[in-house]
C-alpha cells in the first residue's frame, strides 16, 4: 500500500531554487512508493480551539503517516506534533538551528569546537542600543577583526566582519534590536569552509566552498565549490552535532582551524541541496526520503 506523507513548505516562497528542492523530494519519495503531498503553512493554519474536549482543531484532509517539514514555521510544527504527527526534522531541532545563538548554547559543553562566541545582550529599544559600553568586554574577549552575526538569517547575508570599533558600531546601528552574536574570526579559514550534508549520522555528500573575494564562502556570495572528502574528525564533529541537536538531516558547515582541527560554524536544519547535488552528483533528496521511510517502519 502506498505511503502517504506531507511535505510542508512556506506558502510565501516561490523561487526557482526552492521549487526545484520540493520537486526533487516529491520525486524521490515517489520512487520509493510514497506519495509526498505538498502542503503550505498557509493551508495548515494553526487554529487553536477555545472550547470543547479537543485542545486543537483537527488536521484537515487525509492524515499523513509522517511530515517532511521543510519550513521554519515552528509554531505550526509544534501544532502538528501536538496532533501526534511525526515530523522530520522535529520542531525543537528546527527552532534551535534557526537561531544561531541558540545553536551555540545547545552545543556548548558538548566537546564540539566552535569559534569563541559572545551573545549580544538583548535590548527592547527599537533603534538598538542606547549605549555601547559593553563592547569593551566583547573586544577584550574576541579582538579584531570580529564576526558579527544576526541570529536569524540565511546564505551569509546577515554575517559581517568588523575591522574595528567604528565598523562594529556601524553594523550594530543597522541591526538595531534584532538578536545577534559576536564571534572570534577564524582567519585561517577565510573564504573557505566545508558543507557536509548529513542524513541520520551519515554523510550523504560533502563539498568545499571557496571565495577569494569575501570572508564568507557561501555560493550565494560568489563562492565556488568542489567535491570534498571529509576526514574522520570532520565527520565525527558533524555526527556529534546531529546527535546533540536531535536532527534527522542537516547541512553542517565546518571551518578549518589553524591547528588543523575543525571548527563548527553553523548547522542548517533544512539546508538547500541543489548546489551540493550539482557539485557532487549526489541527490540528497533520495537519502532524506529513504531515511524518513525507514524510520517510520521501525
Amino acid at each position: 500500500m502506498e505511503t502517504y506523507a506531507w511535505l510542508v513548505v512556506n506558502g510565501f516562497i516561490h523561487s526557482e531554487k526552492f521549487m526545484e528542492i520540493f520537486a526533487c523530494l516529491v520525486q524521490a519519495a515517489a520512487r520509493r512508493g510514497c506519495r509526498l503531498e505538498i502542503k503550505t503553512n498557509t493551508q495548515l493554519l494553526p487554529v487553536l480551539a477555545v472550547t470543547g474536549s479537543r485542545d486543537y482543531a483537527d488536521i484537515p484532509g487525509r492524515r499523513p503517516e509522517f511530515v517532511l517539514f521543510w519550513d521554519k514555521d515552528v509554531r505550526l510544527a509544534r501544532l502538528l506534533e501536538k496532533r501526534g504527527l511525526r515530523l522530520f526534522n522535529c520542531a525543537e531541532s528546527i527552532e534551535i538551528c534557526d537561531d544561531k545563538a541558540r545553536t551555540c548554547l545547545e552545543l556548548s559543553g558538548s566537546g564540539i569546537r566552535m569559534p569563541k562566541t559572545v551573545i549580544a545582550p538583548m535590548t527592547f529599544q527599537p533603534d538598538g542600543y542606547p549605549q555601547l559600553d559593553f563592547l569593551e568586554a566583547v573586544e577584550k574577549q574576541l579582538g579584531y577583526p570580529m564576526v558579527v552575526k544576526e541570529c536569524y538569517g540565511s546564505f551569509g547575508q546577515q554575517v559581517h566582519l568588523a575591522a574595528g570599533r567604528e565598523e562594529l558600531k556601524m553594523y550594530l546601528a543597522d541591526i538595531k534590536n534584532r538578536p545577534c552574536l559576536f564571534q572570534e574570526f577564524a582567519a585561517f579559514s577565510r573564504g573557505r569552509d566545508i558543507r557536509i550534508q548529513m542524513v541520520g549520522n551519515q554523510a550523504a555528500a560533502a563539498m568545499q566552498r571557496r571565495n577569494a573575494h569575501d570572508f564568507r564562502a557561501n555560493i550565494t556570495n560568489g563562492g565556488s565549490m568542489e567535491p570534498y572528502e571529509p576526514d574522520e574528525k570532520q565527520l565525527a564533529m558533524a555526527a556529534k552535532a546531529m546527535q546533540v541537536l536531535g536532527l534527522d538531516f542537516a547541512g553542517v558547515d565546518i571551518l578549518f582551524g589553524e591547528d588543523g582541527e575543525p571548527l563548527l560554524c553553523e548547522v542548517n536544519s533544512n539546508a538547500h541541496f541543489v548546489n551540493i547535488r550539482n557539485c557532487t552528483g549526489v541527490d540528497v533528496s533520495d537519502a532524506i526520503t529513504g531515511y524518513c521511510l525507514k524510520e517510520m517502519r521501525r
